[in-house]
């Protein structure tokens, strides 16, 4: 038999105060010299997959998720669930609440995959399913996604 999920495998959803403490972080964060972030999109079987590679040093935060999603991250970072910081380490799965909008730190270089089933079929019509804060996205500010569309 396995072990039960551990409290640190789910990202919870934040109030709105500390969603606003994020924000704050954003902005401050936005001042600061930008690093690319690679984002690869996937679509197969019914499901999205988005990837970001978030390499050593660099601090990023989330979008305003409106869907619950599974993660997987692949690397060393601290997390911010909006009552703790988080270290994950090596390969994790996160279940992943509606509601959330997190600040990553990467430690070491650091893989984020973001998943959920869908019926669309665009990168942009699965960027507003997941959040209304799609302007925000690293894949509009940098010219570096790649994109896969299976047709499964």
């Amino acid at each position: 038999m396995g072990d039960l999920v551990s409290l640190n495998q789910i990202v919870p959803a934040m109030p709105p105060e500390v969603i606003d403490v994020v924000r704050e972080v954003e902005a401050w964060n936005g001042q600061r010299p930008q690093v690319g972030i690679r984002t690869s999109h996937i679509f197969h079987n019914g499901i999205y997959r988005r990837t970001v590679f978030i390499p050593a040093g660099v601090m990023i935060t989330g979008v305003l998720m409106k869907i619950a999603t599974s993660l997987i991250l692949c690397g060393d970072a601290v997390v911010f669930l909006g009552s703790d910081w988080v270290r994950y380490t090596g390969y994790c799965e996160l279940c992943a609440s509606a509601g959330r909008k997190q600040i990553f730190v990467a430690l070491a270089d650091t893989y984020l995959t973001m998943m959920f089933p869908t019926k669309v079929r665009t990168v942009e019509e699965a960027e507003r399913e997941f959040t209304d804060e799609y302007d925000l996205l690293a894949s509009h500010r940098d010219d570096m996604n790649t994109i896969l569309i299976t047709g499964e």
